[in-house]
């Protein structure tokens, strides 16, 4: 009798057990992006508002008494590097979730990972429509999607009269989302597409880009989908050859990237934004992002890090509601219960059907001094 209850107390235990990931005092976040090369200053930037919130809560004592732990490895924005390190946040670091990661390609790579082990991936800085049609259960975007990015830009370029637009668009998964979500927009505003180019990933060789857009065939405007380091190498070249664009980015350029890169070339730049404006100071979610970075003894408000920051701020609050007894379905059940969540500014919508939380755009325009100007 006394070995039949000793077996079945080890099963009660063993079946007890608490989610990969997750013990009694700390819950492990997975986190891929990139902390070096073209792209770096994003995936530093996203990482930076996220810590800088995890150690807000965990100061105060964590969520139901866990601690967050973000794991960040360093995938340089390289395909094949961000699946090796989702094989090892996943198998070596027992994830409970996956977060922030930043890029099209580095997340398209991860995907079969992802949608194969059923951990939550949480706030990936993409815009791609791979991680949102055909609907994925476990996957949680809090930006709005490239698609209505250029759907912004393309009604901002008819109401000005605008007939014509180039493309440069980056020769990877991410260029040639963004490149389909233009073609959609320019057809529904009645815009003629003049001329594409492109340019290599991590590259910033733009002479040819500059050639076919700039000189062989001009249009009203270009329209950029490429990172920081090469869209500000097109500027400034197609600046060179007297072409005054105007030239306009998507959210994951990263603005103050590009401006510091373009320095005296960035009068006029426009750049279109998925979150609201760091520099804020009347929005409610902007101050209290900004009070996070300052109590971090973080002094540098940027985009990205306010993406990171609002990313953590969901998947926080999805924690929470997942209770005690915390596992990968009941944070996911959470998540879709964010439904009208209002973090003082900022909206999410979740449901059981929709995990594209946001379609939040805002407009903003470089000036001469490199400040950001909605």
């Amino acid at each position: 009798m006394k070995k039949w209850w000793h077996i079945s107390l080890t099963a009660v235990c063993m079946f007890a057990q608490a989610e990969v990931g997750v013990t009694d005092s700390e819950i492990t976040i997975g986190q891929s992006a990139a902390l070096t090369g073209a792209a770096a200053e994003l995936g530093k930037g996203v990482s930076r508002g996220a810590n800088a919130y995890f150690d807000q809560i965990n100061k105060r004592g964590g969520i139901h008494g866990r601690k967050i732990r973000l794991v960040t490895l360093d995938d340089g924005y390289e395909p094949e590097r961000a699946a090796l390190n989702t094989k090892k946040l996943l198998e070596t670091e027992d994830a409970f979730a996956l977060f922030g990661y930043v890029g099209t390609p580095t997340s398209n790579a991860s995907l079969s990972q992802i949608k194969q082990s059923g951990v939550p991936f949480i706030a990936p800085y993409t815009g791609a429509n791979s991680l949102r049609a055909p609907f994925i259960r476990n996957v949680f975007n809090i930006r709005a999607s490239y698609g209505d990015e250029a759907m912004e830009i393309a009604e901002f370029m008819s109401k000005m009269g605008m007939s014509t637009v180039n493309i440069l668009y980056q020769d990877d998964a991410y260029g040639s989302a963004g490149l389909a979500a233009m073609q959609e927009a320019a057809a529904k505003y009645k815009l003629t597409i003049t001329a594409t180019a492109t340019v290599k990933r991590n590259s910033v060789d733009v002479s040819r880009a500059v050639e076919e857009l700039v000189i062989r065939k001009p249009a009203n405007a270009i329209f950029i989908v490429s990172t920081y380091k090469s869209s500000a190498a097109f500027i400034s070249a197609a600046r060179g050859r007297n072409s005054v664009g105007p030239f306009y980015n998507v959210s994951f350029v990263g603005t103050e990237a590009l401006v510091n890169e373009l320095k005296q070339d960035g009068n006029g730049v426009i750049v279109t934004q998925v979150v609201p404006s760091p520099y804020s100071a009347i929005k409610p979610v902007a101050q209290d992002y900004q009070k996070t970075m300052k109590a971090a003894g973080i002094n540098t408000v940027d985009y990205p890090s306010m993406e990171g920051y609002l990313g953590a701020r969901i998947l926080v609050e999805g924690i929470k509601r997942a209770g005690r007894d915390l596992n990968r379905e009941k944070l996911i059940t959470a998540l879709e219960g964010l439904n009208n969540y209002d973090m003082g500014g900022f909206r999410v919508n979740f449901s059981g059907t929709n995990r594209s939380g946001s379609q939040f755009i805002d407009m903003t325009i470089l000036d001469r001094t490199g400040k950001i100007r909605s």
